[in-house]
């Protein structure tokens, strides 16, 4: 077994929603990709990974915890496509909460949104 440690802080994420089949639709939409669902996890939905080693993380159906925009933020990649996600994000029924801002010394634009469920998401491009 690898013991090496992983080049990233952040190794998964899930952001609770209240109807899993709704949800991802709506992430499926917004984002143009398929998320996956695996019988192993169920009440999951998982965002792809571009490579192996990529943090990824999923749609979880709550029952413990709910849908916010306070505390974290989790920001997506949107390479390329940010003024499409959010144009997708709004006419998918979420809600723009932060217009697109550029992010100093080159480091990229950023935008937010709320999704269907409440939950706060962050977007990031670098290009």
């Amino acid at each position: 077994m690898n013991k090496e440690r992983r080049p990233n802080n952040m190794v998964w994420f899930e952001l609770p929603v209240s109807d899993l089949n709704r949800a991802t639709s709506f992430y499926e939409t917004v984002f143009a990709t398929k998320l996956a669902k695996d019988e192993r996890f169920p009440g999951i939905a998982m965002f792809p990974r571009r490579e192996e080693n990529a943090t990824t993380g999923a749609l979880a159906e709550a029952s413990t915890t709910k849908a916010s925009t306070d505390g974290a933020v989790v920001y997506l990649n949107c390479d390329g496509e940010l003024d499409a996600v959010l144009k997708r994000a709004k006419a998918a029924g979420g809600e723009l909460l932060q217009e697109v801002a550029a992010l100093p010394g080159g480091m990229g634009w950023i935008a937010q949104f709320r999704d269907l469920d409440g939950n706060r998401i962050g977007l990031h491009a670098t290009f």
